[in-house]
């Protein structure tokens, strides 16, 4: 037997070392993420980000998987019904930028009583948010499809599954607005662990009321929702546990559990350009869809399952981004410009790496993928088309992301929001526009818009970040 070569031994401990940073990150890290390697600070931050995404793409996933058994008009249903819900989603993403950037400043100052005064003012507007929205979109919701294009018999299907979807929001915001304080505050292991119970509860329980399974009701459509809405409220319930519990870096307590004015206005200030920002954003997916439904309740479907398996990569990219976000803003708090930029970067190459790889495997199978989902010709035909297209930017997409979260991370909201009124409202719409119906490419043009938009997207915040205004932002 030959002894270990030295090599050999290095190589050993590095591969252990690797491991037990991964097992740190899945337990839970008290690690400084102002000090130390950047690579490992990146990693224990990313690791359960990424996989709290995965799990927030398996929500749509499962769902669009389980519902296209029931057809064309149920899959342009949930289409239909998911584009509204953007808007929560803009909400609760907004909400979760000021918050995101307020506790992770407040943690780098080492200030976390004020981290838990901002988590609190920011769970308050959530559940104000939610209130408006409920009381709004439930008697609405058969406008709310027919004003998306749905036809009579979409209509007749979809109202009380909206209406379960629009009236349960909060679910959705406080899912987002609390794991945003725990990924700010660097506990993200607690984030993952709320996806898993919730998407775990969504799984089991989504085929039962949708088929009927065992002693539950046959809901169909609507089940999905009721499911839905189940998990996520079992995951909220949780994530208030260990707000509570005290061993997190951010606890709240009874004398955080009141309004303060000079937070809340600070936290809207963010909150609100950030809002604006992800509206812009997630509105421009609307029109998209506006443009896609003029081709029938075939394209519909084939657009939107292409755009829940983009969204399946997308979503765990967001976990890095998140991660350079949390670095940024933590790196500011501590006085340490310079460290926040090379987090910027570094995660944005490991994003790179990650979504080309998937990139190219979306373009290389994306036939069988999209079987997985539908064998009906006509949808299978356009979301094989659209998944391609989009995927074709992956490249691009990922620094883009990053960057635009890292704007977010360190207070400087408006960046963000500007560049993306250009490249989406400006440049996506139209060219969607008048290459799906002028020049008659159909959905393949819109596919072709969007790639070309978020591309943009990339190149414009990558000029922008390298001037550094951002580092001299004050949250």
């Amino acid at each position: 037997m030959t002894e270990p070569t030295a090599e050999t031994i290095r190589a050993g401990g590095a591969a252990g070392g690797w491991w037990a940073t991964v097992r740190e990150a899945i337990r839970g890290s008290r690690h400084d993420y102002t000090a130390g390697p950047l690579g490992q600070a990146i990693v224990l931050l990313a690791i359960p980000m990424v996989m709290e995404m995965i799990m927030e793409s398996v929500f749509a996933v499962a769902d669009a998987f389980w519902v296209a058994h029931l057809g064309a008009d149920a899959l342009a249903t949930v289409g239909l019904t998911e584009s509204w819900l953007t808007l929560i989603y803009t909400a609760a993403m907004g909400l979760s930028i000021g918050v995101t950037a307020m506790v992770a400043r407040r943690i780098g100052e080492q200030k976390p009583e004020a981290a838990a005064e901002a988590a609190t003012q920011g769970i308050a507007l959530g559940l104000i948010a939610a209130a408006v929205i409920g009381v709004a979109g439930v008697p609405l919701a058969p406008r709310l499809l027919a004003l998306m294009g749905a036809s009579p018999a979409v209509q007749a299907m979809g109202t009380s599954y909206a209406r379960v979807m629009l009236g349960g929001n909060a679910t959705i915001l406080l899912l987002f607005l609390v794991n945003a304080i725990f990924r700010g505050a660097g506990d993200a292991a607690i984030a993952m662990r709320v996806l898993w119970l919730a998407n775990g509860i969504n799984i089991v329980l989504g085929p039962c009321l949708i088929f009927g399974v065992g002693p539950f009701p046959r809901l169909g459509v609507t089940g999905a929702a009721i499911a839905t809405n189940i998990g996520r409220g079992t995951g909220v319930l949780y994530q208030l546990y260990r707000l509570w519990r005290g061993d997190g870096r951010v606890v709240i307590g009874r004398a955080q559990v009141r309004l303060r004015p000079v937070v809340m206005r600070t936290l809207l200030r963010l909150s609100g350009t950030g809002t604006v920002q992800v509206f812009i954003g997630t509105a421009s997916w609307i029109g998209l869809v506006r443009i896609i439904a003029s081709f029938g309740s075939e394209a519909i479907a084939g657009y939107q399952i292409a755009i829940r398996i983009i969204v399946f990569a997308l979503l765990p990219s967001w976990g890095l981004a998140n991660a350079a976000a949390t670095l940024v803003g933590q790196g500011l708090g501590a006085q340490k410009p310079d460290r926040a930029e090379r987090a910027v970067w570094l995660a944005g190459f490991y994003n790179m790496l990650f979504l080309g790889a998937v990139g190219a495997l979306f373009v290389l199978l994306a036939e069988p993928i999209v079987h997985l989902f539908t064998q009906e010709p006509a949808v299978a035909t356009v979301a094989v088309l659209c998944l391609r297209v989009i995927s074709y930017g992956f490249l691009f997409y990922a620094y883009g992301m990053v960057l635009t979260q890292s704007f977010n991370g360190a207070g400087d909201t408006w960046t963000p929001t500007l560049i993306n009124v250009a490249c989406f409202w400006l440049w996506e719409i139209p060219l969607a526009y008048l290459l799906a119906r002028r020049a008659g490419l159909g959905p393949w043009g819109v596919a072709l818009a969007v790639t070309v938009a978020f591309s943009t997207v990339a190149v414009v915040s990558a000029l922008i970040f390298r001037r550094g205004r951002w580092k001299v932002r004050r949250v």
